[in-house]
């Protein structure tokens, strides 16, 4: 009687149970899985729904889906399985940085590459989040940005209010292929996995792991867990019962660490500072000085994480409690990716704009629809709705907003404008 062969969710699921049952066991007989069609199947699945622009070739979706998704997987299965697979060298976009002058660099990958690297993330996926610590949540199943918001929230709760607010310079750019190369090699066992692995990330550069790779947001994980297990540590040997001296959050390169406002734990500051800085400095991770701080949230300063500002404020009942809402600048980038698509759509019909507007605002409003952004909300809100009513009145050739000739009603219900602003949770007054 043959076996019937085992699914792919089935594979990583029993990776991840022995990963997690053995932390030092060595996975070999990793690449068949690669290269299995169903695993390539998916990995195109998934590039296919983050859409995505074309790599270097110019090779579309589309232009796969013409010529037959099943020939183009055979041909990418033929390649790997007779070892003939080569990446293609990325192709570089520029794309501004909170609206403002500076920019980042994204590296996209050829829709083949991307297929590639997401069949190797499939199988290596559960190997590694078995290794992952709880504070890190960038770009894992099932973990969002919201949920290390709210650690960082909860911490201030707990009376966590000192910070070191650590900025890692170019982070992404900088990961050294020998060390990563090495703490994959930690969990692996496969020469032609490790072959594959060490080819993709050379057809980026020297160094560095791309922003826009489908295997680097797991890579870059994996470069800071040694951060993460030491943090974990000093959480673990400095809490008191349930009571945590030491508490800290991880989004990709976004790192906060916060610490107990007792006099007692002054000391925690500095020896926790400098572990972390012998971390990072043997990652060889380069700090930015200039953005770096410790912040000291009960002298009413703040300190910024995923896009949001974190202060302390009194409530109503005279108790102090975290207060976070959407940094000026995200606010300031909004508002001017809006102008822009009014100023472009000046001749256009009011509902061909908002078609235009609204999935901008949905997606940057559901990021920011939590803790205490209401305030922020309702400029927003106003702002747009008087955009909405000088572009109706300047197609008439008049001035103004049009109060009396439109109700606010009728914008949102029969021009169809967005105007979702719920915050889900508030405040802990």
């Amino acid at each position: 009687m043959t076996k019937s062969p085992i699914s792919l969710q089935d594979l990583r699921r029993r990776i991840y149970v022995k990963a997690k049952a053995e932390p030092t066991w060595r996975f070999w007989g990793l690449y068949v899985h690669v290269c299995k069609m169903e695993t390539l199947q998916e990995a195109y699945q998934m590039a296919k729904n983050n859409n995505g622009a074309p790599g270097i070739d110019g090779v579309t979706f589309d232009a796969v889906e013409e010529s037959g998704v099943e020939g183009f997987l055979k041909q990418i299965q033929d390649e790997l399985d007779q070892n003939t697979y080569q990446p293609m060298p990325v192709r570089k976009k520029e794309i501004p940085k909170d609206g403002g002058t500076k920019v980042r660099v994204l590296s996209i990958p050829a829709i083949r590459d991307r297929v590639v690297q997401g069949a190797l993330k499939l199988i290596l996926e559960p190997i590694f989040e078995a290794d992952f610590q709880p504070g890190s949540y960038g770009y894992r199943p099932k973990r969002s940005a919201h949920e290390a918001v709210s650690r960082v929230d909860q911490a201030i709760v707990q009376g966590l209010t000192r910070i070191i607010d650590l900025d890692l310079r170019a982070y992404f750019d900088n990961v050294q292929h020998s060390l990563l190369l090495e703490k994959v090699a930690q969990r692996v066992q496969d020469a032609s996995v490790m072959k594959l692995l060490k080819m993709i990330l050379k057809s980026t550069g020297a160094k560095g792991v791309p922003q826009g790779g489908v295997i680097s947001p797991m890579l870059s994980n994996l470069y800071l867990t040694e951060v993460d297990r030491m943090l974990e540590k000093a959480i673990a040997t400095t809490r008191r019962g349930q009571y945590p001296n030491v508490q800290y959050a991880r989004f990709a390169d976004d790192l906060v660490v916060l610490i107990s406002s007792h006099p007692r734990q002054d000391w925690l500051i500095g020896a926790v500072e400098k572990r972390l800085r012998e971390e990072l400095g043997q990652l060889r991770v380069e700090i930015n000085e200039e953005k770096s701080r410790k912040v000291d949230l009960t002298k009413g300063e703040s300190f910024s994480f995923l896009g949001f500002e974190y202060r302390r404020v009194r409530s109503r009942q005279g108790k102090w409690r975290p207060h976070f809402v959407p940094k000026p600048k995200k606010r300031t980038a909004l508002l001017r990716k809006l102008k822009e698509i009014f100023r472009q759509s000046v001749s256009q019909p009011a509902r061909i704009v908002i078609g235009r507007i609204n999935p901008i605002l949905r997606g940057w409003v559901n990021y920011f629809r939590v803790g205490n952004s209401s305030g922020c909300f309702s400029y927003i809100k106003l702002w747009v709705e008087k955009k909405v009513r000088r572009h109706l009145l300047r197609a008439r050739g008049r001035k103004g907003f049009g109060w009396k000739r439109w109700s606010t009603q009728w914008i949102y219900d029969t021009l169809g404008l967005f105007n979702d602003y719920r915050v889900v949770y508030g405040d802990h007054s």
